[in-house]
């Protein structure tokens, strides 16, 4: 190869990287529609101007009891704009095995949950929803959900503004911070 055609492959690659950032950027967690626990279409836009908590969820995972933490943080802060939304997956030991129903039950005898429930996803790995792809690759927080309840702070204007491990309970100063910081941005 002469230094014409690897100049010419170089710039290639270049324009092809920023048509790719471009379109990266240009997205938002807001332009998803998932289905809901009971299998209806759930447009994240519905959430346009609010703050959301995403957290990738599970039921018998030594981290489920967070699951009351985040319902308290719900009730403390959704009138004033936080979402909570929990995305049920099965990809870390197997933890969520149930039905979209089953989880639905459990949630709500167990955790008396009433923040938005997603129906079961991929969070990791081959059938990765598309949701989990742009926060894990596209975002501005990107790399691999480690574990279940990881929780992606998402702004006003749909964009991943932080992230919290999956020990890191929705209680946790560093968190409650972060979601009055970005409840304070209008």
């Amino acid at each position: 190869m002469n230094a014409a055609t690897i100049a010419l492959a170089c710039a290639a690659l270049l324009v092809t990287c920023r048509i790719f950032s471009a379109d990266a950027a240009g997205k938002s967690v807001l332009d998803f529609t998932l289905e809901n626990i009971d299998g209806k279409p759930y447009a994240l836009s519905q959430h346009k101007g609010e703050v959301l908590l995403i957290v990738n969820v599970a039921s018998h995972c030594g981290n489920t009891p967070q699951y009351a933490e985040l319902e308290e943080m719900y009730k403390k802060y959704h009138e004033k704009g936080l979402t909570i939304i929990g995305v049920p997956a099965n990809e870390f030991g197997k933890q969520e095995p149930g039905t979209n129903t089953e989880i639905k039950a459990f949630c709500t005898e167990k955790y008396h949950v009433t923040f938005p429930m997603l129906g079961k996803v991929v969070v990791k790995g081959e059938g990765m929803t598309p949701l989990y792809k742009y926060l894990t690759a596209d975002s501005p927080r990107p790399g691999n959900v480690t574990w279940n309840f990881e929780k992606f702070l998402i702004g006003r204007d749909g964009q991943v503004v932080d992230r919290f491990i999956p020990k890191m309970k929705p209680n946790d100063p560093k968190l409650v911070e972060s979601v009055e910081k970005a409840l304070a941005t209008k």
